[in-house]
C-alpha cells in the first residue's frame, strides 16, 4: 500500500510538472539541417570536407555521427571532429573516406537519425598514351571516331579538336559528338575534313574544371564516291532508358547517309509534348513525369530512303510522402495507431525506427508496414518515431515524438468561463475541458443540485460508482431524486434533477435549452482520475431582449409625418440599443417597419418622428426595442389617427384605349388607389386632341372608381390617332400628369377584299388556300387577319364553314372536308369592327379516299442481316383513289423511334442487325387520296430462317400463328392500328 502511494505521488509530481508554459516546453530533436550528398574532387587544395547536420530541440540536442552504418569515434587526434553538429573530415582519402554518412542526434526526449549522405571522391585521369590509328575513308561516305575517355568520376562532357587547340569542331548537321561515348560522328565526309583529330574531355566538379585531351588520328579521303545512298542510324539511344521524375531525358540519335539525313522524332504511344526541345540528333525531355513513358523513335531521311530506330523511357521515382506521422500526445492507457504512406517507383518499402533504432512487432506494440499500433500506452513508450520509406533511388524519413501523459485534472490552461451570459428562452453551452491524462470523469453541479443528463440517468450513477466509497438514499420528491454523496465532494445534500432541458456530452459539456431566469447560478464542473482531481466554477447570467415600451403617443400630425413619443420598457440585463417603429393601415393588418427621423433611433431616445406616410391614410403605430440578444416584445397599439390630405403625387397609369361605335373615342386607364388618392373628392382630368393639332379638349371625370371615358362627335374619322393625357385631383388639388398616349378612335371593317383566291386539293378530306393580300393603305382599322369560307356546291354560301387566320399570313390549310366533294371557297379580311367584303370565289374538288383494305397475306423470310417482306398489292375500287405506292414504319421495340420506308411495289428489303430477336412494321397505301389502314406484324426470331403467312383481312382479331422449322420458332402477331 505504501508503494502505491509513493507511486501516486510521483506520478502526480509528474502531472504538475508536466504544466510548464508553452515557451518552456520540452521537445525531441528536430532536423533544421541534414548532410546532402558530397562530391570531393581528388587532389583539391581544400583540406576538409563538412557534412552539416544541426537540430532543434530542447534541451539542446547532442550529436553523433554513423559511416556506412557504424558509429565514428571522436578521438582527440582524429581526422574526425565535431563543429556543432557538423562533421568536418581532414585530408580526406577515398580508401578510408569514401562511404555513406548519417547524422544522430539526441536529448533527454528521444533520438532521431538523419538521411543518409554519400562522400565520393571525383577524378578523371590522363587519355592513354598510345598512338591512335589513322583512318582512311572514301570522300562522301561516313565515319565515326572512337573517344575511348580514360577512368573518371563523374561523367564528362566531350568536344573534339581539329588539327590544334583549340580549333573546336562546330555541332551542325553533317557532325555529331555523342555526350553518352564521346564518339564523333561525321555523316558524309567532305574534302574539308582531312586533318588530325583528337577527344577532348572536361570533368566539372563543382567549381573545379579538369580537362584532357586524347592522341591525335589522322582522317585520309580515297576518292570522291559521289554515289547518293539512304541513312544508316549509327548513334543510337540505349533500348531501354531509365529516368527519374523530373529529371532531364536526353536522347541522342545519327546517322550516315547522302544527301546528309534529317532526324525526327515521334512518340509511338502518345502525342508530342510541349517540354520537348528538340534539336535534330538529341531529343530532351524537360522535367520529365510518368505521361511521358513510353516508346520513342528517331526517324533518319533523306532522298534516297529513310531508317528508323526505337527505344523505350521508363520513368521511376525517389520516395515521396503521401501521409506522414505528427507529434502526439496521448493519455497513459489509451490505444494509438499512426501510418504514414510513400509514393515512388518501384514501390518504396516502410520500417519503423524509435530513437534511431529499429522497431519490430512485440507486446503492446504491433509494425505491419507503414501501420505502427500501441496498445495500452505506458509513460516508456514516449520517445522520437521515425517512418522510413525507401527504395532504390532514395529514402526518405518522417519525423514525430510521442509524448505519453499521466496529469491530474488541472483547469489552469483551460477553466470554465467566469461569467456566462444566456439569452433567455435560447440556449447556453459550457465546455469542461480541463487538462487531464487519462480522460478524466466529469460531474455538473448548480449550487448543491447535481445536474443530471436526462436522457442516460444511468450515466451518472455509473460515475459515481467510478468514485466509491457512496451511499444513496432514496427520497422521492416528483421528478426529482435526493441522494447523499460522501466525501469526494463534501455536498453533505445534493438533488439530482433529471431535466429534459439539461444535456451533458461525453466529453464533459453541459448544454441547457430554452433558458428561464431560475437556471441563474454557480455550475461548477467536477473532474476526476486516478491521479487527482479539480474542479472549476463560472456564474450564469440570464439576459433578453427588452420588454415593450410603454405610452405610445402621436402627435404633430401632418400628411406625411407625425411625431411619436413612448416611455422606456424593462432591458433585461442588456441595455437597449436601438428602437425600431411599425405601423399599419386600415388597408393592411400586417405591421410594417417605417422610416424615421433619426433614421437609426438610439437606445436612449424617447420619441422620434415618423415620416413618408401616405396622406389622408389610417394609420396605428407601435415600438419595438432591441438589444443585442434580439428585438423585444411590441408596444400597444397608439390610438388610430388620419394623416392630413393633400394633392395627388401620382399620375394615373395605364393609359389606353380604342373601339367603340363609330364617331367614338373611348379612353380608358387604371383607377387609383385609395393609397393614392391623399384626399376626399377624387376625379380624373382628361386632356385629348387629334394628332396634328394645336388645342387640347379637356373633360372632368368624378369618382376615384371610374375608369373610362367615351368622346362622341361626328367629326371624328374611323381609325383616327389622338394625343391623350390625364391627371388626377381632390379637394387640395390637381397632381401631375402622366406621360402622352396615343389613342384610336373606332374602327370601321375593312372595305377591300383580297383577290387571286387559289385553292388546291391535298388529299381527300383536305385543301390548301392561298390569296393576295389588302393593301394597309385600304385598311380603316388593324388587320387581324382573313377569314376563309368553304361550302358545298348546291348549298347556300350562308352554310359556309369558316376558318380565320391571325397576322398577315395569305394562306392556309383546311381540313376535315368529304372525300370526291366540290366545294366553293372566299376569303375576307377582318379587323375588331367585323369582316370586310368577300373575294370572288373559286372552286375545288376533293380527290377520293384512299383504298380502305390494308396490305394482306404478309410474309417475310430472314437471310443473314435482311429480312424480306411481301404482300399481296391492293386494288383500288372505282371510289378510291389510285394506288401509287405503299409505307412502312420500322421499329426495332416499343421504345425506339420508328424508321419509315417507302416502297413502290409489293415488296421490300429492310436491314436487320445480327443480335435482331424481334421487331414491329406496319404496312399501309398511300396515294393522291393520302394514306390507308396500316396492317402491323410483330415479328420474332429465335435462329435460321421462316415464313408464316397470315390473311389480314379475313381475321381482323389480333391471335398468334407458330410454325417451327428445324430449330427455328417464329410468332406472328397481326392487328390494326391507327398511325
Amino acid at each position: 500500500r505504501a508503494g502505491r502511494q509513493r507511486r501516486r505521488r510521483s506520478l502526480l509530481s509528474l502531472s504538475l510538472a508536466g504544466l510548464p508554459s508553452p515557451s518552456t516546453r520540452n521537445y525531441g530533436p528536430v532536423f533544421e539541417e541534414q548532410p546532402v550528398h558530397t562530391l570531393f574532387p581528388e587532389g583539391s587544395a581544400e583540406e576538409k570536407v563538412t557534412l552539416s547536420c544541426r537540430a532543434r530541440a530542447s534541451p539542446p540536442a547532442t550529436y553523433r555521427w554513423k559511416m556506412n552504418g557504424t558509429e565514428i569515434k571522436m578521438e582527440p587526434d582524429s581526422r574526425y571532429r565535431l563543429v556543432a553538429g557538423d562533421l568536418v573530415i581532414s585530408n580526406p582519402v577515398k580508401a578510408k573516406d569514401a562511404g555513406s554518412y548519417q547524422c544522430v542526434a539526441s536529448n533527454s526526449r528521444g533520438t532521431v537519425v538523419s538521411r543518409e549522405a554519400s562522400l565520393r571522391f571525383g577524378f578523371l585521369q590522363e587519355f592513354s598514351a598510345e598512338e591512335r590509328d589513322p583512318v582512311k575513308i572514301t570522300e562522301g561516305w561516313g565515319v565515326m571516331f572512337a573517344c575511348s575517355p580514360p577512368p573518371h568520376y563523374p561523367g564528362l562532357s566531350y568536344r573534339w579538336l581539329l588539327n590544334e587547340f583549340p580549333n573546336f569542331i562546330p555541332a551542325d548537321g553533317r557532325r555529331f559528338v555523342s555526350q553518352t561515348t564521346g564518339n564523333l560522328y561525321i555523316a558524309k565526309t567532305e574534302a574539308s575534313d582531312l586533318g588530325n583529330y583528337s577527344c577532348f574531355a572536361t570533368s566539372h566538379i563543382d567549381f573545379i574544371t579538369k580537362s584532357v585531351f586524347s592522341k591525335f588520328s589522322r582522317l585520309s579521303l580515297a576518292a570522291e564516291d559521289a554515289r547518293q545512298y539512304a541513312p544508316s542510324i549509327k548513334a543510337r539511344f540505349p533500348a531501354d532508358t531509365y529516368a527519374l521524375a523530373g529529371q532531364v531525358v536526353t536522347l541522342e540519335c545519327f546517322a550516315f547517309g547522302n544527301p546528309v539525313p534529317r532526324i525526327k522524332w515521334r512518340k509511338l504511344d502518345g502525342s508530342q509534348s510541349s517540354k520537348w526541345i528538340g534539336s535534330e540528333p538529341l531529343l530532351q525531355i524537360q522535367d520529365v513525369g510518368f505521361e511521358d513513358e513510353g516508346t520513342y523513335e528517331c526517324e533518319a531521311e533523306n532522298i534516297k530512303g529513310r531508317d528508323t530506330y526505337q527505344g523505350r523511357i521508363i520513368i521511376q521515382a525517389q520516395p515521396e510522402w503521401l501521409k506522414v506521422i505528427t507529434d502526439t500526445e496521448a493519455d497513459i492507457g489509451s490505444d494509438l495507431r499512426w501510418s504514414c504512406a510513400a509514393a515512388g517507383k518501384p514501390r518504396p518499402t516502410v520500417r519503423w525506427l524509435r530513437d534511431g533504432q529499429p522497431l519490430t512487432s512485440q507486446n503492446r506494440i504491433e509494425v505491419s508496414g507503414g501501420e505502427l499500433r500501441f496498445s495500452k500506452l505506458v509513460l516508456e513508450d514516449s520517445g522520437m518515431y521515425q517512418c522510413v520509406a525507401e527504395n532504390k533511388h532514395g529514402t526518405v524519413y518522417a519525423s514525430a515524438e510521442l509524448t505519453v501523459q499521466a496529469l491530474a485534472p488541472d483547469f489552469r490552461l483551460n477553466p470554465v468561463k467566469r461569467l456566462i451570459p444566456a439569452a433567455r428562452s435560447g440556449k447556453v453551452i459550457i465546455p469542461c475541458q480541463p487538462r487531464a491524462a487519462p480522460k478524466a470523469t466529469v460531474l455538473w453541479t448548480k449550487g448543491t443540485e447535481l445536474l443530471i443528463n436526462s436522457s442516460r440517468p444511468d450515466l451518472m450513477t455509473k460515475a459515481f460508482l467510478s468514485l466509491s466509497p457512496i451511499s444513496l438514499k432514496s427520497a422521492s420528491a416528483g421528478n426529482c431524486q435526493m441522494y447523499r454523496v460522501n466525501r469526494h465532494f463534501n455536498l453533505p445534500l445534493v438533488w439530482f434533477f433529471f431535466l429534459s432541458r439539461v444535456t451533458i456530452t461525453t466529453d464533459g459539456t453541459l448544454i441547457l435549452q430554452n433558458i428561464s431566469k431560475s437556471d441563474e447560478g454557480k455550475y461548477t464542473c467536477f473532474a476526476e482520475n486516478f491521479m487527482g482531481k479539480a474542479n472549476s466554477t463560472g456564474i450564469l447570467s440570464v439576459r433578453g431582449p427588452p420588454g415593450p415600451p410603454g405610452g405610445v403617443v402621436v402627435r404633430d400630425i401632418g400628411d406625411t409625418s407625425v411625431q411619436l413619443s413612448w416611455s422606456r420598457g424593462f432591458d433585461n440585463h442588456s441595455p437597449i440599443a436601438r428602437y425600431i417603429v411599425e405601423a399599419r393601415t386600415l388597408l393592411s393588418s400586417k405591421w410594417k417597419q417605417m422610416r424615421t427621423n433619426p433614421v437609426n433611433i438610439e437606445g436612449n431616445a424617447e420619441t422620434a418622428q415618423v415620416v413618408n406616410l401616405i396622406p389622408w391614410m389610417d394609420y396605428e403605430f407601435r415600438v419595438l426595442a432591441s438589444n443585442i440578444l434580439g428585438v423585444g416584445e411590441p408596444s400597444l397599439p397608439s390610438s388610430k389617427i388620419r394623416t392630413k390630405e393633400a394633392a395627388p403625387t401620382v399620375a394615373p397609369s395605364g393609359l389606353s384605349g380604342g373601339g367603340g361605335a363609330p364617331n367614338e373615342l373611348i379612353i380608358n386607364w387604371t383607377p387609383t388607389l385609395r393609397d393614392y388618392q391623399n384626399g376626399d373628392g377624387f376625379g380624373y382630368i382628361l386632356s385629348f386632341r387629334k394628332k396634328g393639332t394645336q388645342g387640347w379638349l379637356t373633360a372632368r371625370v368624378p369618382h376615384a372608381e371610374s375608369l373610362h371615358y367615351v368622346y362622341r362627335n361626328e367629326s371624328i374619322g374611323p381609325y383616327t390617332p389622338f394625343e391623350v393625357k390625364i391627371k388626377a385631383y381632390n379637394r387640395k388639388g390637381e397632381g401631375p400628369e402622366s406621360l402622352t398616349a396615343i389613342v384610336y378612335s373606332a374602327e370601321e371593317e375593312p372595305k377591300v377584299a383580297p383577290f387571286r383566291v387559289m385553292a388546291k386539293a391535298v388529299l381527300s378530306s383536305e385543301m390548301d388556300v392561298s390569296w393576295e393580300p389588302v393593301e394597309q393603305g385600304d385598311m380603316t382599322g388593324v388587320l387581324l387577319g382573313y377569314e376563309i369560307r368553304y361550302w358545298k356546291d348546291g348549298d347556300k354560301e350562308e352554310a359556309a364553314d369558316r376558318v380565320r387566320t391571325a397576322g398577315l399570313v395569305t394562306s392556309a390549310h383546311v381540313t376535315g372536308l368529304n372525300p370526291n366533294t366540290k366545294y366553293h371557297v372566299s376569303v375576307r379580311a377582318y379587323n375588331r369592327a367585323g369582316t370586310g367584303p368577300p373575294s370572288p370565289s373559286t372552286n375545288v374538288t376533293t380527290t377520293k379516299p384512299p383504298p380502305k383494305r390494308p396490305p394482306g397475306n404478309i410474309s417475310w423470310t430472314f437471310s443473314g442481316s435482311t429480312v424480306s417482306i411481301k404482300w399481296d398489292p391492293v386494288v383500288a375500287k372505282a371510289d378510291e383513289s389510285a394506288v401509287t405506292g405503299y409505307k412502312m414504319l420500322y421499329r426495332q421495340d416499343s421504345h425506339s423511334a420508328p424508321t419509315l420506308y417507302l416502297a413502290s411495289k409489293s415488296r421490300i428489303d429492310i436491314p436487320v442487325p445480327e443480335d435482331f430477336t424481334h421487331a414491329f412494321v406496319q404496312i399501309r397505301v398511300t396515294g393522291p387520296g393520302g394514306d390507308g389502314i396500316p396492317a402491323e406484324v410483330h415479328i420474332l426470331r429465335n435462329s435460321g430462317t421462316s415464313m408464316m403467312v397470315e390473311d389480314s383481312v379475313t381475321r381482323p382479331v389480333p391471335h398468334a400463328v407458330v410454325i417451327t422449322t428445324n430449330s427455328l420458332v417464329m410468332v406472328a402477331l397481326i392487328r390494326y392500328l391507327e398511325l
